[in-house]
């Protein structure tokens, strides 16, 4: 495998007032060539938006959306008569298909809502747009990878509103979750390509749950979580912010993740086939 570290700082992003939010790849007036989107991921958009506020009704086409809410609450209205607020351990996919609109707005009179939003590129155009919904408990993710979404067709996935089981996307892309307590650490095994590539791609960040800061976050683990990523030769250490893009991997590899700082990380890990 190979590890290319990326620091919170460098991302993109923007504070709008009611809107402060971070890019990880190239979004609105933010460009850059070296990130356009990384495997069939294109958007990672970790947002924080103010009560009474939020993004009106707009339309989506071809993309699948999916909100990973981190605290407060964001409530949903689409135009196929969806009507929802989520909370935190909430996720929430629009499969935007041939066309949807929907809003997002924080209805909570004083607490802002913190969430990652995410697009991914579809293996398939012209389908039918669906708007899907799961709950994952903080105790399925604490010191383990809770297993979120999954592509359709592999095992445990359905595509139903409601349902105790995976988050399906129409793409080859998984996604985990931990709530890493200090000294912990979890181990991540690549799993079978479902288009039958070679290789694997992981993208792993630790959410910047202290509150949005511009500047570099603490990176002694002093003050924080501070989570080292280490496949073989390969390391990465990741304040909040930051993330790891790792190329080159194979199934069955273990990618290790070991909170070394003395606070609690929430990690994110999306694992995607090659192009």
């Amino acid at each position: 495998m190979q590890f290319k570290f990326r620091a919170s700082e460098d991302r993109g992003g923007a504070d709008h007032g009611w809107l402060k939010t971070f890019h990880t790849f190239s979004f609105a007036s933010y460009y850059h060539p070296q990130y356009e989107q990384f495997g069939c991921l294109r958007v990672i958009n970790e947002d924080r938006v103010a009560p009474k506020t939020g993004f009106p009704t707009h339309p989506h086409r071809e993309a699948e959306i999916f909100s990973y809410i981190i605290s407060g609450e964001l409530s949903h209205k689409d135009t196929m008569g969806n009507v929802e607020t989520m909370k935190r351990g909430d996720i929430q996919m629009t499969s935007g298909g041939t066309g949807i609109a929907h809003s997002e707005y924080n209805d909570h009179p004083t607490n802002p809502v913190h969430f990652l939003q995410i697009w991914a590129l579809p293996n398939k155009r012209g389908l039918e747009p669906k708007y899907l919904t799961r709950h994952f408990t903080d105790e399925r993710k604490k010191d383990r990878l809770a297993h979120i979404v999954a592509p359709v067709g592999y095992e445990g996935v359905q595509e139903v509103r409601e349902c105790e089981g995976l988050t399906p996307i129409h793409a080859p892309l998984h996604f985990f979750a931990s709530l890493l307590s200090p000294s912990k650490s979890v181990t991540h095994t690549l799993l079978p390509s479902i288009n039958g590539k070679a290789t694997k791609k992981l993208y792993i960040q630790l959410i910047q749950s202290s509150g949005y800061n511009t500047e570099s976050a603490a990176k002694d683990g002093k003050n924080g979580p501070l989570v080292q990523i280490s496949s073989g030769a390969q390391s990465a250490k990741l304040g909040e912010g930051d993330g790891v893009f790792i190329t080159s991997g194979k199934t069955g590899e273990e990618v290790i993740i070991e909170n070394v700082g003395n606070r609690v990380g929430e990690v994110v890990v999306f694992e995607m086939d090659d192009e």
